[in-house]
């Protein structure tokens, strides 16, 4: 063996023993005729202490050390007169014997400490580098936990984890497909699963009941802080369930992993429908680390005044900010700023105080009698001393999502939303559908093979958009961190959405005739969710992105720097494909 011991596991116990360590090198100091290393490898840090009084050429050797070279040493275990508290092995040193180089390093392009100087693009291109750093490590040691833990939870609820394809047939809804071109099969192509919803559909009609896998996914989307091209999920389908049995199953397993993980026991989580988390808060991923509703001040505010933006809303709603009505004019002229920037599109922004004598005063106040004022500051609920800021619009939905972002923005800068503070909900009865400019027809909210709630199938023959689906949301910290439905199990209902949905039979049975046709043989009724694992990992690790959860991430623009990824093939591989490349001029 290389060693005996890792870097990480000596103690006050150990001193007087003799022990191997192997490891990098994180830094060295020379201090008269000593020289100190810090020996790291997974596990911890170590300092290795040479003394040129009693080796003198060993001490010459250890000072030609640098950053990150690979070293074998024998030593003993002492304790250390300076002790440091920072490290867990900061009690004891080794006094070395022995040094043997087992590789040189170049010097590394950023400083590998947890604080490092290097950039987001250099640390990624370099990434087997960054991924030495402690606190990206951890990263990975606790997303290996969470992994190990939903194993253990759903092995022993009766699940069992089943793979399916990656090459499998390109479907209509949802992401843009990654295409994979058959050499065997010319002119055809695979897709990579954007999930394995039909698949783990089909296993359930094979009689699996309950079935999980963590399973890497692809979509071809735009990319931000919480997606990437390719992902994993935590795929869970059940039979013979209803919604309340897949509530409490994986509400269960949430459970479990917050208190196995991070020793929290979480409360059991509130419910709450598709349109009260739009109408209070704009959402349907709400943040309720902090209340902060919405107001809806449509009787208060329109027609009541002069003021035409609101007298010509379809909507008026406000959020009330407690303790903030020391506001200065700067900072509220950022908020209209911040507002107006075109990402989130709002026209402007209303604000109103309440003095310490309750008195208001408002941005629109000569626009408003005193007993309008009044009546709002009594709508809010407000005391005095707090904030009330407006947002008003000709579209409800997007008034709503622009009073969102404000309502964020807002608890971001009172401190309302700790990293390390978890507050979980389920969020139900989403729509069936959703209505699509693009393409002049319903959508289906969540996939095509998601159950309408029993008591709104009659709906689906005069007023589809108003159907309700028999769909789920598991939201922690106003991220999405999973969802699911009851599926479909009838060959005769699911024939009726495709129907809904725009597909002819013809396109119906190219598409889906697979699953339609083994509904035939005694499907069960089913249903289940998934979860973004890198999502809930990141949440736990407290990231602002789920790329520092995941090993070898994609940058923004769905680049692998470090292996420069995606890149051109050569022509005899496009020969063999019967593909030809002919990109834009620009």
């Amino acid at each position: 063996m290389y060693r005996t011991k890792t870097c990480g596991e000596l103690r006050l116990a150990n001193v007087g023993e003799s022990v191997t360590l192997c490891g990098w090198v994180q830094r060295t100091r020379k201090m008269g005729g000593m020289t100190f290393a810090d020996l790291r490898d997974r596990y911890g840090i170590t300092q290795l202490v040479f003394d040129e009084s009693t080796d003198s050429a060993l001490c010459a050797e250890a000072n030609r050390l640098g950053r990150e070279w690979v070293i074998q040493v024998v030593g003993e275990v002492s304790e250390r007169q300076s002790k440091n508290k920072n490290l867990p092995t900061g009690d004891i040193e080794i006094i070395v014997r022995k040094l043997v180089v087992l590789n040189e390093s170049a010097v590394p392009p950023f400083t590998i400490e947890e604080q490092s100087d290097g950039g987001d693009d250099l640390r990624m291109k370099y990434r087997y580098l960054d991924l030495r750093r402690p606190c990206v490590r951890k990263n990975l040691e606790l997303r290996h936990k969470f992994a190990f833990e939903v194993r253990r939870y759903l092995d022993q609820q009766g699940f069992m984890e089943i793979e399916t394809p990656v090459l499998v047939n390109s479907t209509p809804e949802g992401a843009r497909d990654f295409v994979v071109p058959s050499r065997m099969n010319p002119g055809q192509f695979y897709a990579l699963p954007q999930s394995p919803q039909t698949l783990k559909q089909l296993l359930m009609v094979a009689g699996m009941d309950r079935y999980f896998q963590i399973v890497k996914c692809f979509r071809d989307e735009d990319l931000r802080a919480d997606r990437q091209p390719e992902f994993t999920q935590i795929d869970c389908e059940m039979s013979f369930v209803e919604q309340e049995d897949i509530l409490q199953m994986f509400e269960g397993m949430s459970r479990h992993l917050f208190k196995s993980i991070l020793g929290i026991d979480i409360p059991t989580l509130p419910r709450m429908t598709w349109a009260d988390a739009m109408k209070y808060y704009g959402s349907d991923k709400p943040d309720t680390r902090f209340d902060m509703k919405f107001v809806e001040l449509m009787d208060v505010l329109k027609g009541t005044g002069e003021f035409g933006v609101f007298n010509e809303a379809e909507y008026i709603g406000g959020i009330c900010c407690e303790g903030q009505a020391v506001y200065t004019r700067k900072q509220l002229d950022q908020l209209t700023d911040f507002v107006r920037r075109p990402q989130i599109g709002a026209k402007g922004l209303v604000y109103a105080r309440v003095g310490e004598d309750g008195s208001v005063k408002s941005s629109v106040d000569k626009f408003y009698s005193p007993e309008v004022l009044e009546n709002l500051k009594q709508a809010m609920n407000a005391k005095p001393g707090d904030l009330i800021l407006i947002i008003s619009g000709p579209d409800t939905l997007k008034a709503r999502k622009q009073l969102c972002e404000l309502r964020l923005e807002m608890g971001s800068r009172m401190g309302l939303r700790p990293k390390d503070k978890f507050s979980c909900l389920w969020v139900i009865d989403f729509p069936m559908y959703e209505w699509s400019d693009e393409e002049q027809r319903l959508m289906a909210m969540h996939h095509p093979f998601t159950s309408p709630k029993p008591e709104d199938i009659p709906l689906l023959d005069t007023d589809p958009a108003s159907v309700r689906a028999n769909a789920y949301d598991m939201v922690i910290n106003g991220v999405e961190v999973g969802g699911g439905s009851i599926r479909i199990h009838d060959a005769k209902l699911q024939q009726k959405i495709f129907e809904i949905l725009g597909f002819t039979p013809e396109q119906a049975q190219q598409k889906f005739g697979f699953l339609m046709n083994a509904f035939k043989y005694g499907a069960p009724p089913h249903g289940g969710l998934a979860y973004g694992l890198d999502r809930f990992v990141s949440l736990f690790a407290q990231l602002d992105s789920i790329r520092d959860c995941i090993a070898f991430p994609k940058n923004n623009s769905g680049r692998d720097v470090m292996l420069d990824a995606p890149g051109f093939i050569d022509q005899s591989q496009l020969d063999e494909l019967h593909l030809q490349i002919d990109l834009p001029k620009e």
